[in-house]
């Protein structure tokens, strides 16, 4: 089976059996970025650049971390080089076998495919895709799902199509589960992105996305459950408030974090106002950890997240 875009442009990197003559110039400077991630011992770093200069690379970023509680190594390099993907790929194969490297290599600026997922709540969506459209997100949203029809104007506005699915049962729960599936598959997604989508996912569907599914909150979690979290943020006085982009995993609310945004709010904020302030917020957080996640500036440790801003 040919290869889809999205593989081509971000396949792990590993041996090539195309040239590996990195001294065969191809066009123009391409700019690339490098993550990687192992157990972290000495010279990774002297040996990962002497196979970019080798591939006649110039970094032009360099960004690493090595974790003291996991002993692991996370690095993000943007590189930019003339002799194209191979020559990288065949300089980088010896070094990614002798550190056990978990390597990727794509290509830089290319807009991740991203499926949203909604509710009723117009904010999140709207901001994903304004900003999108603009040119300021760096991601391609072929289609956005919900499980209510509450924002088809909105979504149909911005040149998206549209597909809703009711959720009021198990059964329907599933089809919708089913079809999330079959949109990832058709669309060679990359990111799904939870837009303030008000159902939870089963496992299943958590496993099959793992380390892909962004969701958003607000931070009341845990001190504020159930529903109309900002009414009882008022009725209890908060001065702050927020919101949390994380990872989406089987223990509800409990994923990686991303990102987090808090502000302050005073006791003459009404209900609606502390709503409003924490909508922005949540945009805020969540349009963050896409666009990171989308520069792969996101790397896992356990856990936590790694974020090389």
């Amino acid at each position: 089976m040919p290869e889809t875009p999205a593989e081509k442009a971000a396949a792990p990197v590993g041996p090539t059996t195309a040239s590996q003559n990195p001294a065969e110039p191809t066009t123009a400077p391409t700019t690339w970025v490098l993550t990687l991630a192992c157990e972290d011992r000495p010279g990774i770093v002297h040996a990962v650049s002497g196979a970019v200069v080798a591939a006649r690379g110039n970094i032009t970023e360099s960004q690493q971390f090595a974790s003291p509680d996991t002993g692991r190594f996370f690095m993000r390099l943007q590189i930019a080089s003339d002799t194209g993907r191979d020559a990288l790929e065949g300089a980088l194969a010896p070094v990614i076998e002798r550190f056990g490297l978990e390597a990727s290599l794509d290509a830089a600026g290319r807009p991740r495919r991203t499926l949203i997922l909604a509710s009723k709540a117009a904010h999140c969506v709207s901001d994903l895709l304004f900003h999108q459209r603009s040119g300021h997100l760096p991601i391609e949203v072929p289609l956005v799902m919900a499980n209510h029809d509450t924002l088809r104007d909105l979504v149909e506005f911005h040149g998206v199509p549209f597909h809703s699915l009711p959720v009021a049962d198990p059964e329907q729960k599933e089809a919708f589960e089913s079809a999330v599936l079959e949109a990832v598959d058709a669309h060679d997604i990359e990111l799904v992105v939870l837009a303030r989508y008000m159902q939870i996912l089963s496992p299943e569907l958590c496993e099959a996305l793992a380390g892909r599914c962004i969701n958003i909150h607000h931070s009341f979690l845990p001190g504020f459950k159930g529903a109309n979290p900002y009414r009882q943020a008022h009725e209890r006085g908060v001065k702050l408030i927020g919101s949390t982009a994380h990872f989406v995993t089987s223990d509800l609310d409990e994923g990686p974090i991303i990102e987090q945004n808090v502000t302050r709010v005073e006791h003459s904020h009404s209900v609606a106002q502390l709503r409003e302030i924490g909508q922005d917020q949540e945009c805020l957080a969540l349009r963050r950890a896409v666009t990171w996640f989308a520069q792969s500036r996101v790397l896992l440790d356990g856990m936590r997240t790694v974020i090389f801003r």
